[in-house]
């Protein structure tokens, strides 16, 4: 299928700025707690960065997912929303939203365990490999999709995107950036 084939190139370009940023549902976790988030209903409050990250208790998107945390109050204050996408199942997104170490229960996190939302923004997504584990010895069991954040407007457009991939940004710098962006997005 053509679904199939996308997953598997790797010659994607992720989505651009100005482009349109395609809306996804998705079962989510804040706190422990399992919902169903929806992209257009974040953006009727204000812009949205949506990070993907490979997954959740390994070392970068830890870093990443515990920066989001301590730097949330700042992203509130310019009127912006968090959502973290990875290919962990919503069981370990309970856990990791919870877990004071990371998302400390500030912002949630969504499921895409079938890779779709990745591919609608034409990320990668690469096969987990054998025996792979995550920083508590728990086996990971899922595809990872590549670090790439996303900042939306409210009118679904995307204002600005950056990967550690193509702009050699680590873990917390994209938290770092994408506050800066929001925040210059709040003083016009």
């Amino acid at each position: 299928s053509i679904f199939s084939l996308a997953l598997v190139s790797s010659a994607n370009a992720a989505l651009k700025t100005g482009d349109n940023a395609p809306e996804f549902t998705a079962q989510a976790s804040l706190a422990g707690k399992s919902f169903t988030y929806s992209l257009k209903d974040a953006l009727k409050r204000g812009p949205v960065v949506v990070y993907f990250y490979p997954s959740a208790y390994t070392g970068g998107c830890d870093l990443e997912a515990h920066t989001f945390a301590e730097q949330k109050d700042k992203f509130d204050a310019a009127g912006a929303t968090i959502i973290g996408v990875s290919g962990d199942s919503i069981m370990r997104l309970d856990q990791f939203s919870a877990d004071p170490e990371y998302c400390a229960g500030k912002f949630p996190v969504a499921s895409d365990s079938t890779g779709k939302i990745a591919a609608s923004y034409n990320l990668n997504v690469t096969p987990v490999k054998a025996g792979a584990q995550d920083v508590r010895g728990v086996a990971i069991d899922h595809d990872f999709i590549e670090r790439e954040t996303f900042v939306i407007g409210k009118d679904h457009k995307i204002i600005a995107t950056f990967s550690s991939k193509d702009d050699g940004l680590s873990p917390d710098q994209h938290v770092t950036k994408s506050l800066a962006i929001v925040q210059g997005l709040s003083s016009k």
